[in-house]
């Protein structure tokens, strides 16, 4: 099993209980999961693979996985900004998917 596996076991479960799934595109989602890992090992936590994450913890604490704009972006959109996490209606196709803007605030970033 890979590294990105076994993060996918031990999420799935814990992040089901609090209403969420994974996309159920699987090698978009491994390729999230490589991403995460690569950022833990680069910075010490596991940023957001579709954000520029500065190196300081405190700066990114907003976009440390599950990042601060989820629950907002799965509520609207049915998907988080990178699509590592969507919502069942959103998987099932049962709502569209549009495309989810970035939440984070200009003066966060790089």
């Amino acid at each position: 099993m890979t590294e990105a596996e076994k993060l996918y076991a031990t999420l799935k479960p814990v992040q089901e209980a609090r209403g969420y799934e994974f996309n159920a595109d699987t090698t978009l989602v491994m390729e999230l999961l490589e991403g995460l890992l690569f950022n833990k090992r680069r910075y010490g936590y596991m940023s957001c693979p579709c954000r520029l994450a500065s190196g300081d913890r405190g700066r990114d604490r907003d976009i440390e996985c599950p990042c601060a704009y989820r629950e907002q972006d799965v509520r609207e959109y049915g998907s988080c900004y990178c699509g590592l996490y969507v919502s069942r209606q959103w998987n099932e196709g049962k709502i569209p998917r549009l495309y989810v803007p970035e939440r984070r605030p200009v003066q966060e970033t790089g």
